[in-house]
């Protein structure tokens, strides 16, 4: 059975057949899917599908990079009331910083993330971290912080050996790897030799960055099987025992009831 450890699955995407998504994960061996928050805008949406499917679902809270703008006090003090609304939160999530689209709000990123993982020990939660062309600010947040005192997962790696012998010095987080892994251009099947096995969650990020063979199409948890397989392949292990090892790892990191 497979874990897949973040998919946007309430987003618009997916309104018109969500139930037959569920079904076909099911069928292809997924048996948990974490959802991570993006703003306030998505807070509803995302509440009404965990709750319309409680033994699937996982819910986190957050607010996305992306997401801060000049209201981000706002949008934050929302995301801080439903973590403290006794809603079941598995993790913080998605925050983090993103300085691939616009550098414009980098203050404001760099705050609201920190702020954020003040919340994440407050509430002693794990986080899922968003960190495209910002690892190097990504880990002087964390050590602000104090990364003794938090866990999480590194969402969407994909960076070369050097960001990786940097990131596993955070020696209880993960590395989230998704269907980039399966990409002709990725270097990722090189990189992770370097990567202890117990250090990896599998995640889709549904509805994007789809598996070969399906790139093009929208992305869905059941496509996890073929991010389980490329790592197996890398590994050198069958994919049963990659699923089992991923899935307990997933477990230990968002302390799952699987």
């Amino acid at each position: 059975m497979l874990i897949d450890t973040h998919a946007h699955l309430y987003v618009e995407e997916y309104n018109n057949d969500l139930d037959d998504i569920v079904t076909a994960s099911k069928e292809h061996s997924v048996e948990k899917v974490l959802l991570p928050n993006i703003d306030t805008s998505t807070i509803a949406h995302l509440k009404r599908v965990y709750k319309n499917y409680p033994d699937f679902f996982l819910p986190m809270m957050g607010l996305h990079p992306t997401s801060v703008k000049s209201d981000y006090k706002a949008q934050l003090q929302t995301v801080h009331n439903e973590l403290k609304s006794g809603e079941k939160y598995v993790a913080v999530g998605e925050i983090g910083i993103d300085l691939y689209w616009d550098t414009t709000y980098i203050k404001e990123q760099t705050e609201a993330f920190e702020t954020q993982l003040r919340w994440s020990i407050e509430e002693n939660l794990p986080v899922s971290i968003h960190s495209r062309n910002s690892y190097k600010e990504i880990v002087e947040s964390l050590n602000r912080i104090g990364n003794k005192n938090l866990r999480g997962s590194f969402h969407s790696f994909s960076g070369d050996i050097n960001d990786l012998q940097e990131l596993l010095v955070f020696e209880n987080f993960y590395l989230g790897i998704n269907g980039v892994v399966t990409f002709k251009n990725s270097t990722l099947s090189t990189v992770l030799k370097n990567c202890p096995i117990e250090r990896i969650v599998l995640e889709t990020d549904s509805p994007y960055l789809t598996p070969v063979p399906y790139r093009g199409k929208r992305n869905e948890p059941k496509f996890l099987k073929q991010i389980n397989h490329a790592l197996s392949v890398i590994y050198g292990i069958e994919e049963e025992d990659m699923a089992q090892i991923t899935k307990s790892n997933a477990i230990r990191l968002f302390g799952i009831d699987a």
